[in-house]
């Protein structure tokens, strides 16, 4: 009896004891009927990895992750309800569920589950591998995988993992970071293979957003990230497969060390590696390099300060503070709502505009030209939802919304700006208090100090500045040439410069206070074209080829390099292009910069993804693309955009090329007028003028400027009649063969003397919405090809006569029929290369 007692005691005694020891015993599986509870682990046969609950920060909020085992700290490298944590400890588990799934429980509540759409086999098991992948199996054909967590990344790319697209369903597997270092819940950034096709990683901020990327694949190292593997080539063996299935990226290790990629809550890829025991992570290499460079990198409303007294550098701007919450993306609120969302101003005070010196400006401005800062002002006040604008060289730029990517710049800087901040009045006034207060302490000092300094130093502070101003002078056309168009953002940094009128006299008057045309480092721009690479040509003209370019934000560009025998001196080169660069219409294809050093001319364009109009209007199968109402549209665009630039721009421009090659497409199809090299610049009051050299492209030419060198902005009508015939017909001018017309102008005259005009519709797409519409845009077209000048409408008539449909149309003369032989014997410059398909043609641009 006694010995029975002393057994039973034993037992209780030891029963706490062995409990713990069945809690600290790991195994690396879990199968029907033993689940997984708070105080169990998993761990890898090799004791590589760990499985178990895990609580982040001071919340009571319970997660399922997998870890690295035997480092001193525990870094997560997959969670499975990062959305969705526990936080009972008692009643939380992780068990295979009757149907074979994977379930996470809180009582009987699930929390989380493989959820695969079929049930499994009775012999199905999890097990945490060696690799970190944590996979459900079946337990009688191990190579069987039902699901894996490697298919599921969080924010860390383990060795063996594939990251990439799968073709069949279009799912990414991408890495996403944690909201903060203490939430695990998906984040505002993520890393992954680019979805448009291309072999290189991106960085996106909102899954929207491009901020960096690493530059296609080459076989051996990223284009743009060339140092990304550089540390890891001795143990890391990095493989691409793309298939019909699927494309990814996977790297394996060598050795027993450690690698893993994260992203950061904080927006940067950052690569990992631990190579001895003790283990203890190192950053390897890191990108963006600079925190600043990160999209968004500090939330709405929040600027980058790496020189201000905080530890982060995060702030808030004046007049929001900081809600203490863990992420930056919601973390800046206003102190006092803006007083315009009442319907009447508080106090009687309207809000007003604290003004922020030495800033980069926010993204994503919607930009206005306006005469003065004050009606920018005025604009911005009038929308409630405006928060800010700037104003330079009559460019006005407003944001509605929240202001995403702004930084603090030190004093100097040639890419600061100022912004005017939106205030609610009684916080504008509190910080207006504030700064006067400063000052008024501040000016006292320093008239103390300028009275006992100002006047013996006058004469070494003269000598100063004009050393000073000749510097600057030097340095200033120095960086002009050294601007990295990689890091450039075009939508913050190119400014239009004013709208004022400009002919000879007050081109000479202005000068230089035009703001130039940006220029750009050859070395850049041939690495945004991947070396001009064969990959990244879009096509190419009779003056030189034109590649697409893609910059660190994941703008795209195209680049044309203009041909070294073009003749061309370098100042008349530039002279023209920033002359180009003032004309900004939605018609007109915006040139947003240049590269000059040694023989290189370079032009910079706005990427057109649609390519050019004779991409598909002259093609049996893409002409289908355009239908009546996108041909229509086409037509209406072009004629605003040759409207504006004969009558609404600043410079009347002559264009003298007008062709399908020459208009380009965006993404939605509308129009955009390019190729300004054969441009002329008129005076207001000037109509008409003559060279003695004539390029052009044959077919376009009106025939006063064929046969006699005359051109004026009836050229450039002519140039369209042809170009609307060939768009509702679906055929050349040029290379037009018909038994009885001798070219498109000429059948188009017969059908329209013999009442036939509805034979000239292009068939392929059937006819349009209206039979009057087809009527009206052939007869404006015979109008626009009349032989003399005088008889053809101006632009803004062409653009009335299509707009209304019931004005009355005149009666067309019979149009020119200008033969090739007789322009090509009359000078052998003509350009007869008009089936050249060229998506950005530049042609010699002589100086005027």
């Amino acid at each position: 009896m006694v010995t029975n007692i002393a057994e039973s005691w034993l037992f209780f005694v030891l029963l706490p004891t062995l409990s713990y020891f069945k809690a600290c015993f790991s195994l690396d599986t879990i199968s029907a009927g033993k689940p997984l509870t708070v105080v169990d682990r998993l761990e890898s046969r090799g004791g590589i990895f760990e499985l178990g609950f895990d609580k982040r920060g001071a919340s009571s909020k319970l997660y399922l992750c997998i870890w690295y085992k035997s480092f001193d700290t525990k870094d997560i490298v997959w969670v499975a309800n990062r959305e969705n944590p526990l936080s009972n400890q008692s009643s939380s588990r992780l068990e295979l569920s009757q149907d074979g799934n994977l379930v996470l429980l809180e009582d009987s509540r699930r929390f989380w589950s493989t959820n695969l759409p079929f049930t499994l086999s009775n012999s199905t098991e999890a097990v945490l591998r060696d690799d970190g992948n944590f996979v459900l199996r079946d337990r009688s054909n191990l190579s069987t995988i039902f699901w894996e967590s490697f298919d599921h990344p969080t924010d860390t790319w383990l060795p063996g993992a594939k990251l990439g697209i799968d073709n069949d369903t279009g799912k990414s597997k991408q890495i996403i970071s944690w909201t903060s270092s203490e939430d695990p819940a998906p984040g505002m950034f993520s890393f992954g293979l680019d979805p448009n096709g291309s072999s290189q990683y991106i960085l996106q901020w909102n899954r929207s957003q491009i901020y960096w990327s690493t530059g296609d694949w080459n076989g051996k190292t990223f284009s743009l990230a060339p140092d990304m593997w550089m540390e890891m080539n001795s143990v890391v063996n990095f493989t691409f497969v793309s298939s019909e299935k699927e494309k990814y990226f996977k790297f394996s290790v060598k050795s027993t060390s450690r690698y893993r990629f994260c992203i950061t809550s904080s927006g940067q890829i950052q690569q990992m590696a631990s190579r001895a025991v003790p283990w203890d992570w190192n950053l390897i290499w890191s990108r963006p390099a600079n925190p600043s460079d990160v999209y968004a990198s500090c939330g709405a409303f929040g600027v980058y300060n790496e020189y201000g007294n905080s530890s982060s550098p995060c702030e808030c701007l004046k007049g929001f503070e900081d809600t203490n919450l863990n992420d930056w993306s919601g973390r800046c609120v206003r102190k006092l709502p803006l007083q315009c969302e009442n319907s009447k101003p508080a106090n009687g005070k309207n809000d007003s505009f604290l003004k922020m010196s030495n800033m980069r400006l926010p993204v994503k401005p919607i930009t206005y030209l306006f005469e003065s800062a004050g009606i920018c002002e005025k604009s911005c006040i009038e929308k409630c939802s405006c928060t800010a604008y700037a104003y330079n060289i009559s460019t006005c730029m407003i944001w509605e919304g929240a202001l995403l990517n702004i930084q603090q710049l030190p004093d100097g800087d040639p890419v600061g700006k100022v912004i005017h901040l939106r205030l609610a009045a009684d916080e504008y006034q509190r910080l207006a208090g504030d700064e006067h207060q400063i000052r008024t302490k501040g000016n006292k000092w320093r008239v103390r100090v300028t009275v006992g300094v100002l006047v013996p130093a006058a004469g070494v502070i003269l000598c100063l500045c004009i050393c000073f101003s000749r510097g600057k002078l030097k340095r200033k056309g120095e960086q002009a040439s050294s601007n990295d168009i990689l890091f450039f953002d075009f939508n913050t940094e190119f400014h239009a410069t004013s709208d004022e009128p400009i002919n000879k006299d007050n081109l000479k008057r202005r000068g230089k206070k035009d703001v130039e045309l940006p220029l750009f480092s050859y070395k850049s721009v041939l690495t945004a074209t991947n070396n001009f690479s064969i990959a990244n040509k879009l096509g190419e003209g009779g003056f030189g080829p034109v590649y697409k370019g893609k910059l660190f934000r994941g703008q795209e560009i195209a680049v044309k390099m203009l041909s070294k025998s073009s003749g061309q001196g370098l100042e008349e080169f530039r002279n023209e292009t920033i002359l180009i660069a003032k004309l900004q219409h939605r018609n007109l294809v915006r040139v947003l910069g240049c590269c000059i050093e040694q023989d290189e001319k370079i032009l910079i364009y706005e990427y057109m993804p649609n390519k050019s109009l004779d991409f598909y209007l002259f093609d049996p199968t893409k002409k289908k693309m355009l239908n009546w109402e996108t041909r229509i549209h086409i037509i209406e665009g072009i004629a605003q955009g040759l409207l504006y630039l004969h009558q609404h721009s600043r410079l009347r421009v002559i264009h003298r090329d007008l062709k399908p090659s020459n208009i380009l497409l965006d993404s939605g199809m509308n129009p955009k007028i390019s190729d300004f090299g054969m441009a002329r610049i008129v005076e207001d009051n000037q109509t008409h003028a003559n060279t003695r050299r004539i390029i052009g492209t044959y077919g376009y030419m009106s025939p006063e400027y064929a046969m006699e060198g005359l051109y004026s902005i009836k050229s450039d009508v002519f140039s369209f009649g042809v170009l609307l015939l060939e768009i509702v017909s679906g055929k050349k001018n040029t290379g037009f063969y018909n038994s009885e017309s001798l070219n498109l102008l000429n059948y188009a005259w017969e059908l329209w003397t013999t009442d036939q005009t509805l034979d000239l519709m292009d068939l392929i797409i059937g006819y349009p919405p209206s039979i009057s519409i087809l009527l009206r845009l052939v007869n404006v077209g015979l109008l626009c090809v009349q032989e003399n000048p005088t008889d053809r409408p101006a632009m803004h008539d062409v653009v009335l006569m299509i707009s209304n449909e019931h004005a009355p149309l005149p009666t067309p003369k019979k149009p020119a029929f200008v033969g090739g032989r007789i322009a090509m014997d009359r000078n052998s410059a003509v350009n007869m290369s008009a089936g050249v398909n060229n998506l950005l043609t530049i042609s010699i641009m002589e100086p005027r």
